[in-house]
């Protein structure tokens, strides 16, 4: 047996939550390892739809659910979707969800430097969900930040908002925005610490536990490769790592337990916010697709941007995210398209290249070159199996394997959990 560990290969928004949660059935644990509110994932389960923001898709299915060390954690967006999900008939307790106590805090005033600085930045805005996700990074790294384990402490907060206030006060004051006192980071705080410290645990330790005891562990990524902050379209990236390496060291455990690595794509591609995007439509059949494969994003609401599979993109993630296999999802979106492309390398400069580039102006600047292929009639809505798709579909299958050069583990083909195409089970990879 194996550990799993799922990460998205393009810009977020590959249908991760649906796929986590059809593994989650196989596991016995679900690990949250990077990121903040600012990722998304939609779960439809006998047509009651779950949005999750914090919260691992593993709870869906009665698993335990961890929020690791490498997640920033929003008091309030938590406690607030925790919440929802009850109403919906989940149960969520410290027995069902346990959050590394070492995880930093997301504050008011990450949410307010965010939104300053994106407000400033003019033609050059990131795209960022103002969430305060970013800062909250910073201040981790600055070793300022305020964690959970820290809110058992009054003295130790004392001082902790005293620095804290000290550097944002002064940026918030030079952007022009309202500064905060330390009284009602105190208050906010206050609130939020009888509800957030029962959660509170060494999840290392739990984990590491459960690992010897043979449990079987899916770790569950947020955001995608290309959104990599070391290897994704900087700077037009998120504030954390995506790749699967992280998965160690956001959880508190060991490389080895990363298992088997699912990167999670769609057969065409999306993007939300700004930053280049080689393959985008920008034509009748790329919002066709949107409004097909209702592209919106799942905390934002703001419209995708969609365009044809990078294979050439893919490429980089699966290398550097240490993939070995992909689930493939959203096939049925194209059903009914006389043709259908892949990008299959890029021009730049009167040059074919095939690696994306690095520098912000080349990515810019970078052309898609397409391989069409004929599309098919049929429909591969809600197939179970191969038998069950039309020729031409596997045929383009076939192609972006031989392209990324990995196997498709997993083909997902509706929102339904259970239309799902199993090649080869992950956890026994």
């Amino acid at each position: 047996m194996s550990n799993v560990t799922v990460i998205g290969t393009q810009w977020g928004d590959e249908g991760k939550g649906k796929i986590v949660d059809w593994l989650a059935s196989r596991a016995d644990i679900v690990v949250r390892f990077q990121g903040g509110h600012n990722a998304g994932h939609t779960l439809v389960v006998n047509d009651q739809v779950y949005k999750l923001s914090l919260l691992p898709s593993g709870l869906v299915r009665g698993k335990i659910g961890v929020i690791g060390n490498g997640v920033v954690v929003d008091p309030k967006a938590l406690m607030s979707e925790i919440d929802r999900v009850v109403e919906q008939g989940l149960k969520v307790t410290p027995e069902t969800l346990w959050i590394a106590e070492t995880a930093p805090i997301i504050l008011p005033l990450h949410g307010a430097i965010d939104r300053a600085r994106e407000a400033v930045r003019g033609k050059h805005k990131i795209g960022t969900t103002g969430r305060g996700i970013g800062p909250a990074y910073e201040d981790k790294v600055a070793r300022r930040a305020i964690r959970i384990c820290d809110l058992s402490e009054p003295e130790t907060l004392d001082w902790k908002i005293d620095e804290l206030l000290l550097h944002h006060n002064t940026l918030l004051a030079g952007l022009g925005a309202p500064t905060f006192t330390k009284e009602e980071i105190l208050a906010f705080l206050g609130e939020i610490t009888p509800r957030l410290l029962p959660f509170a645990c060494p999840v290392w330790d739990r984990l590491d536990e459960a690992d010897r005891a043979g449990k079987r562990i899916l770790f569950e990524g947020a955001q995608a490769v290309m959104l990599d902050v070391d290897h994704g379209t900087y700077p037009f990236v998120t504030s954390s790592n995506t790749v699967a390496s992280v998965a160690a060291s956001g959880s508190g455990m060991g490389p080895k337990a990363i298992g088997f690595v699912l990167g999670i794509a769609k057969a065409y591609t999306t993007r939300v916010g700004e930053g280049p995007f080689p393959s985008e439509l920008f034509d009748d059949t790329g919002r066709g697709i949107a409004e097909r494969g209702r592209e919106f994003g799942t905390v934002t609401g703001r419209p995708r941007r969609c365009g044809w599979f990078d294979a050439t993109m893919m490429r980089r993630a699966i290398r550097v995210g240490g993939v070995n296999g992909i689930a493939l999802t959203k096939l049925d979106v194209l059903d009914g398209m006389d043709e259908v492309s892949i990008c299959v390398g890029y021009e730049l400069d009167g040059k074919t290249i095939q690696s994306f580039p690095s520098a912000p102006g080349a990515q810019a600047r970078v052309k898609p070159v397409l391989e069409t292929m004929k599309g098919w009639n049929e429909t591969t809505a809600g197939a179970r199996s191969w038998a069950d798709l039309p020729a031409q579909a596997i045929k383009y299958v076939r192609r972006i394997e031989e392209l990324i050069g990995a196997p498709v583990t997993l083909l997902s083909t509706s929102p339904q959990r259970d239309d799902t195409i199993l090649v080869t089970d992950p956890f026994e990879g």
